[in-house]
């Protein structure tokens, strides 16, 4: 892609549920949906089970599933799991698929707990597609629609490093969790890592980089990573996660957040602290929200993901595999269909493909 600053990206460029059937060709993994075929007129069973409800990004993808229930012909059941990480609650959305007889399953997994309740419900016939986080290993699903999100870790992780213009980066990690490892964590911590030029060498976790050493992104400069902590992907979290790395070290100034909730809160954190306007803080997400926090100054910069068109094509999909069809495929060269990300920010660096806050207000999670 060219390297420049581009002005207007509408994203139904996205690309329209339309444009992706076309993609649906060749079939990656498990055999029939459960049942008989479905005929062109027949409702088709699908649960869609989320991370959470707590988190808008998971809402949105709630609303997209819903809005297109009734053109799909589907029978959408919704579940979620009470916080991020709760596999339990995930696990019995499961069963109750397989109890139904549901044609299919859309899931954005808690973690790797709920892989053994995939397995079943895959030899009961349903196709699985995850959203959003690609199980480990990808294959625990038949396909993943998701953000890719190393690369979109790599986008702000490179505009970070253009924006420091080589002035020492004294960096905190806002991950979001400590307790288990899932593909959505380490790829964005370690892609924003990566686009600053800092070799990550255990890819299969968050942490392994050393502690200080140079980086050589933009003009390149010293770095000292003053820690990781966990923020669960919210609001308070991240403000706590800020709160105890500041004490480690005071004189941060780059924060690199795991989502815009988590942002948010570590920009509380510093503006308690009186030390806002010293900091970069960087994040992942891309929610209407979130744009607002580029457009005001409180984050930087941001990648937008679409989570509403990771729904959709995943309704679409069992859908169409229920009835027939043929089943959908990876994008060239990753383990899952990407549904692409653009950096947002009104701060362009020479070099970086970037839309502004505008642009992305009216792209804003499938908006």
């Amino acid at each position: 892609m060219p390297l420049r600053t581009t002005p207007r990206v509408k994203l139904t460029a996205a690309v329209s549920l339309a444009a992706v059937a076309a993609l649906s060709l060749a079939a990656c993994s498990s055999g029939a949906t459960g049942g008989a075929t479905a005929g062109p007129n027949d409702k088709v069973g699908v649960t869609l089970i989320v991370k959470t409800t707590t988190n808008p990004y998971f809402v949105s993808m709630e609303d997209a599933a819903k809005k297109d229930a009734q053109s799909a012909n589907v029978d959408l059941t919704l579940a979620a799991g009470k916080k991020d990480g709760d596999t339990d609650s995930q696990i019995q959305a499961i069963e109750n698929a397989i109890s139904r007889g549901d044609k299919g399953i859309l899931i954005t997994p808690n973690g790797t707990a709920v892989n053994n309740e995939i397995a079943k419900a895959r030899k009961a016939g349903l196709y699985v597609i995850a959203l959003d986080t690609v199980p480990d290993p990808a294959n625990t699903v038949d396909i993943t629609f998701a953000t890719d999100n190393f690369s979109a870790g790599k986008e702000i992780g490179q505009w970070t490093a253009a924006k420091l213009d080589g002035k020492k980066a004294t960096i905190a990690m806002l991950d979001l969790f400590s307790d288990q490892i899932v593909s959505v964590d380490t790829n964005r911590d370690q892609g924003f890592l990566s686009g600053m030029g800092i070799t990550v060498p255990d890819k299969s976790k968050n942490g392994s980089e050393a502690k200080t050493g140079s980086y050589t992104g933009g003009k390149g400069g010293e770095y000292e990573i003053v820690g990781h902590q966990p923020t669960q992907g919210a609001e308070d979290g991240g403000r706590s996660a800020m709160e105890t790395l500041l004490s480690k070290n005071p004189n941060i100034n780059v924060v690199y957040t795991i989502n815009e909730p988590a942002a948010y809160g570590a920009y509380q954190a510093l503006k308690a602290a009186g030390k806002e306007k010293d900091v970069i803080i960087v994040s992942i997400d891309g929610g209407c929200t979130g744009v607002g926090y580029v457009k005001d100054g409180i984050i930087g910069a941001t990648a937008q993901q679409y989570p509403s068109k990771m729904a959709a094509l995943g309704m679409e999909a069992i859908a169409k595999i229920a009835r027939g069809g043929e089943k959908p495929r990876t994008s060239n060269g990753l383990d899952f269909f990407s549904t692409g990300q653009r950096l947002v920010t009104d701060q362009p660096m020479t070099g970086l493909d970037s839309i502004t806050t505008a642009d992305a207000a009216n792209t804003c999670w499938g908006k």
